[in-house]
């Protein structure tokens, strides 16, 4: 089987060292099977992705070394894509519009018994509790049409219904029982958003050919609910490798919400693409 990898950044700020990891990784992982490696951009959040920030980014990743194959994807121009997949989910009956805001979502946990902090979580926080689940056509027909905003939620129990039981592959843990209940009826859609991360990744996985996933552990459980829309979307389903996430000498990770040191910053204080490169762990 031919490998194609793909490094996916969201255009929100510089690369640090961990997105180098990430990209140098994949990179290596279609090198090594003469496969190909493929640059996507996930900039479907309007309000935190800049322009700039993507042509810096590919800057970065020439700096790197880095070449790809074919054009960059850039999820913002492909809105279609996610609007017919969202399509297919309604007419199968597993998509329901959702009204509640944070603070309804509170309300109705704390109304269950719970305290928010102690409710039922899964990996993207606490649980929805169905609130708009069990609205009826009609009801749902006059929010609709009395401007209310929503969002549209999968019924996960209607989806597991449909697919049955599921498996997807790691390349170190091996068969992985997907378990996509852990995540509750998750939003595959917003008004100002109109695709989340789990539907246009799995979407554009499927589109580009996809044969191997190497992203960070910390989206090791997304590939639950990934695993679950490749089968009611009867889309490819790649194999996964998430590795290590890095981190600094204090023992914190590398994220843009920390400040991390940008490959930009490394590069005008004298640090060669080599010294990083080697630093990670790769060959030059």
């Amino acid at each position: 089987m031919t490998i194609v990898s793909r490094f996916a950044p969201s255009p929100t700020g510089r690369l640090h060292l961990g997105h180098a990891y990430s990209a140098l990784f994949a990179a290596q992982a279609a090198k090594q099977a003469q496969g190909r490696f493929i640059v996507r951009m996930e900039d479907i959040d309007p309000g935190r992705c800049r322009t700039e920030y993507d042509e810096q980014i590919l800057e970065d990743l020439t700096w790197l070394g880095l070449s790809w194959d074919g054009p960059v994807r850039r999820q913002s121009q492909h809105m279609s894509d996610y609007k017919a997949a969202l399509q297919k989910l309604s007419d199968m009956d597993v998509l329901y519009p959702c009204f509640c805001t944070r603070s309804d979502i509170r309300r109705e946990i704390e109304a269950c018994g719970y305290a928010p902090h102690n409710s039922p979580s899964g990996p993207d926080g606490p649980l929805y509790p169905g609130s708009c689940r069990a609205l009826s056509k009609a009801q749902r027909d006059d929010r609709k049409a009395e401007g209310a905003p929503f969002a549209l939620r999968l019924d996960m129990q209607k989806a597991i219904n449909i697919t049955g039981s599921l498996q997807w592959k790691d390349k170190d843990t091996g068969t992985i029982n997907a378990q996509p209940e852990i995540f509750g009826d998750v939003v595959l859609a917003r008004k100002e958003t109109p695709t989340s991360y789990h539907l246009a990744v799995t979407l554009d996985d499927h589109i580009q050919e996809i044969t191997l996933v190497t992203r960070g552990q910390d989206l090791f459980h997304a590939s639950h609910v990934h695993t679950l829309l490749q089968s009611l979307l009867e889309l490819n389903k790649p194999h996964y490798h998430h590795h290590v996430l890095l981190q600094d000498e204090t023992g914190q990770r590398y994220a843009k919400r920390d400040n991390a040191a940008t490959l930009a910053e490394m590069r005008s204080s004298g640090t060669s693409p080599d010294e990083i490169i080697k630093y990670l762990g790769f060959i030059p």
